[in-house]
Order: C-alpha cells, then sequence, then structure tokens
C-alpha cells in the first residue's frame, strides 16, 4: 500500500532515536559507511543515533556471543532500518534472525532497496519482510530520514495492517527525488 505525506510526526523524529541497521556485512558494508558518511556530511540533512555504536564485535567472536551483543544493541534500538542488497535474502544465521528480533520487539522497518527500487522488491527482500508493516524506499539520504521520521515517527498507525508500505511518487518528488 502507498504512503502519501503523513505530515506532522509528532515530536518523533527518527534521528533522535537510536535506529538499527541490518545489512550484509560482507557484501553491502558500502552502504552502511555511506549512511554514516551522510551522518558526518554537514551539507545533508541526515541523521540517525546508530545502535551499533554500543559495543563492537569481532570475527572471532562466537555465534553466542555475537547474537548477546546484538540483542544489547536491539534492545536500545527505537526503529531499524535493512539495508537490502542482491544477498540479504539468503542471509539467515544473523540477517534473519535480526529481523525476527526486530518483529519481536515490535520495531518499526525501515527497509531501503540499495537496486533504488522504491517499494517491495520480491527479488530480493527477505521473505520476512513480505507483509510486514515495514516500508520499502530506495536508497538515498533524503527518503530514508524521511521514512525514519514519518512513518517510524507514526508507526502505531501502520502496525498490524501487515503490507509492505511505500511512498508515492510526489513524495519522492518534494523531496527533490
Amino acid at each position: 500500500m502507498f504512503l502519501g505525506n503523513l505530515g506532522d510526526s509528532g515530536s518523533l523524529m527518527g534521528y533522535r532515536n537510536k535506529t538499527y541497521v541490518i545489512f550484509d556485512g560482507d557484501n553491502d558494508m558500502w552502504a552502511y559507511a555511506y549512511m554514516k558518511g551522510w551522518k558526518k556530511n554537514e551539507n545533508i540533512e541526515f541523521d540517525f543515533h546508530d545502535a551499533h555504536e554500543l559495543n563492537t564485535i569481532t570475527n572471532l567472536s562466537g555465534e553466542e556471543n555475537t547474537k548477546r551483543k546484538l540483542r544489547e544493541r536491539l534492545s536500545t534500538a527505537k526503529q531499524a532500518v535493512v539495508l537490502i542488497g542482491e544477498s540479504t535474502k539468503n542471509l539467515y544465521r544473523f540477517v534473519r534472525w535480526e529481523i525476527e528480533m526486530c518483529h519481536s520487539l515490535g520495531l518499526p522497518i525501515v527497509a531501503v532497496n540499495l537496486n533504488k527500487k522504491r517499494r517491495y522488491d520480491p527479488d530480493l527482500c527477505p521473505p520476512i519482510l513480505r507483509n510486514a508493516d515495514a516500508v520499502h524506499v530506495s536508497f538515498n539520504a533524503k527518503i530514508i530520514k524521511h521514512a525514519l521520521d514519518d512513518f517510524c515517527g507514526n508507526y502505531g498507525k501502520f502496525k498490524g495492517a501487515s503490507d509492505n508500505w511505500y511512498y508515492k511518487s510526489g513524495v519522492y518528488e518534494g523531496l527533490g527525488l
């Protein structure tokens, strides 16, 4: 289902809430690095309180230790971003587990298509996100920020509708995209 601009999202702004970012660490680290770069760039209006800054996880951590640390990060998050690349839908060990944790915690999810598609992409999106009250957007700072503020800030209106939400082209145009 499409979304217009919801307008005032109240006092909740996405950048003020801890945001948990889920991604393929082997192939899509570049996209996460872009998000962190947007946050640091004073010429780009994009900010988020990154839940990944809480602690470090090394490649030497065992699966249970890694999941324990990820659970700590998720417990402080108020929303999640899933960066969806070519292999994201095939990652079950951590990506699917992290999405399941978001569902169980009732966190709003912004599904970001790295291929720039503006709505649910059945070819790349993890099946667990199909009809999962997530908003699907393209990989761009302006629309991601908008979704964090607008969709996540108004999540109570969408929760339980079981839909693949997306923004109409007019919202993208209004953002200059």
